[in-house]
């Protein structure tokens, strides 16, 4: 069950709180709200499942810095959320602008609570009705999984099953293979009312796609709850229609293997079995998006195209890759890797999507850690935006695997904590200045073109750096120390 936002700000107790929109979002007032729920945890995302309306007081997110207010908003968008609500006040003035652009980019709605109001009494007006009804759905879309099921013993093809799936929600019912297909139908189809999309996965891959054709007086809820009881069946029906390969179960395997970890003599195993050399330059491929299973045939036509060999496997919000990268040189894997990250980059992903390439291995045994480098470049503070390249953020992954924060923060304290000190009390960007700087190997023009600064304006802040800092490193020893100092005060 959900209701539309624009629904739910109709509420009463939302209405106490003198709701606005602070960006604009295509649609947002259509989007479903399946839960309301409330944290001032940063670190929540990970906790949520999406459909979520959040409602926050702001308290730790004024305390933190931009780039990790823009890393909280990119991670509730990856998840899939209905829209970010925050409650305006002593400890949290205003949203910041910085941080509505990179939600709005992300396409997240951040809604202002202007007004104090009880967050516990919003969630009880609006989460008991949708209690109340998701149960009465749960309970329907039982009912016409078990129907499917009994016409499936029976001999039931997919049009039968889909009959039945129809007859029960009142919604049309098709099923897509990725490529288009149309595997099985049941009712009328037109460009009215709404449409459901479930995936239907056999063994870990994406096997096809349920579409329930909902008109605009029937139970949009009830369909989507019906479609996702229905997917196991469908999978079955779909299995003993076109069970898969040798091949395809060996290259299902080998990626769930990697995914877990496995030692590295099953992965040769599992390798040739699935047609994936275990020998050359391999790279890992990481997607972290609302539509991880949809995304499937695009990612798998772009890795054909760009690599000799590959393999990809989808589960739950994370499509996971990997690429072998052509010749024995290693020269030649890094330019494959580099030209793969430049098509990944020409891929429509949905807003709010987090992509990562992990480090080049020598071999299929080092691939479950080119996916785990390429888990953790996502999840820095600094990880997020466009594809990121965890080989670009080696020295934050050493640091935080091998350095505890306190001797982290002891070290960028003492080479630039005159810096750090001077960007807090007079809100100057001093530190991300010298981060840029010294990241384009000290050179000023490019420096100033990233930044967005006259060359003049550049130097003026490189004084004040040094005079902060000891003075210029350049031609000293001193260079590396504060560049590493500048990587550890992202994390």
């Amino acid at each position: 069950m959900s209701i539309e936002l624009g629904a739910a700000l109709e509420y009463q107790s939302l209405i106490s709180a003198e709701p606005r929109f602070l960006n604009n979002v295509p649609e947002a007032l259509n989007r479903p709200v399946r839960w309301v729920h409330s944290s001032e945890v940063l670190d929540i995302a990970p906790l949520l499942s999406g459909g979520e309306l959040l409602l926050s007081g702001g308290q730790a997110l004024a305390g933190v810095t931009g780039e990790r207010q823009a890393h909280y908003v990119r991670e509730l968008a990856a998840r899939g959320i209905a829209a970010l609500a925050l409650e305006t006040g002593p400890a949290l003035p205003e949203v910041p602008a910085s941080m509505l652009g990179v939600a709005e980019t992300a396409g997240l709605p951040v809604i202002e609570l202007r007004q104090v109001v009880p967050f516990v009494g919003i969630m009880q007006e609006i989460n008991s009705l949708l209690v109340s009804e998701s149960v009465e759905h749960l309970q329907r879309g039982d009912q016409a999984s078990h129907a499917m099921a009994a016409e499936l013993a029976h001999g039931g093809g997919l049009d039968q099953l889909l009959a039945v799936l129809s007859e029960r929600t009142g919604a049309s019912a098709r099923l897509v293979s990725p490529s288009g297909l149309t595997l099985g139908a049941a009712g009328s189809f037109d460009d009215r009312g709404t449409v459901t999309t479930v995936d239907v996965p056999v063994r870990g891959v994406l096997a096809a796609r349920l579409e329930l054709h909902m008109p605009d007086d029937g139970d949009g809820g009830l369909a989507r709850v019906a479609g996702e009881r229905s997917v196991d069946i469908l999978g079955l029906a779909l299995l003993q229609r076109m069970p898969p390969g040798l091949k395809e179960l060996a290259g299902i395997e080998l990626m769930r293997a990697i995914n877990s970890g496995t030692q590295q003599w099953q992965l040769q195993q599992l390798g040739p079995a699935s047609g994936f050399p275990v020998k050359g330059a391999v790279a890992a491929v990481v997607i972290r998006s609302t539509g991880a299973g949809h995304l499937r045939p695009a990612v798998d036509a772009l890795l054909r195209e760009g690599v000799p060999h590959s393999a990809s496997y989808a589960n739950n919000a994370e499509l996971i890759a990997l690429a072998s990268l052509a010749g024995g040189a290693a020269g030649d894997g890094a330019a494959t890797r580099r030209a793969l990250m430049e098509s990944l980059r020409q891929l429509d992903v949905p807003a709010g999507s987090l992509v990562a390439v992990g480090p080049l291995g020598s071999g299929i045994g080092d691939a479950p850690w080119s996916l785990a480098e390429a888990r953790r470049a996502l999840d820095l503070p600094s990880g997020g935006g466009g594809v990121v390249d965890a080989d670009t953020l080696a020295v934050e992954l050493l640091a935080q695997e091998s350095l505890d924060p306190a001797t982290r923060e002891g070290f960028v304290q003492r080479q630039l904590g005159a810096v750090v000190e001077h960007d807090r009390l007079k809100k100057s960007e001093l530190m991300r200045t010298l981060a840029v700087w010294l990241d384009t190997g000290c050179n000023t023009a490019q420096a100033a073109r990233e930044l967005h600064l006259e060359r003049q304006s550049l130097h003026h802040r490189l004084q004040r750096i040094f005079e902060l800092c000891g003075g210029d490193p350049r031609g000293t020893g001193r260079l590396a120390a504060l560049h590493l100092a500048t990587r550890l005060a992202r994390l």
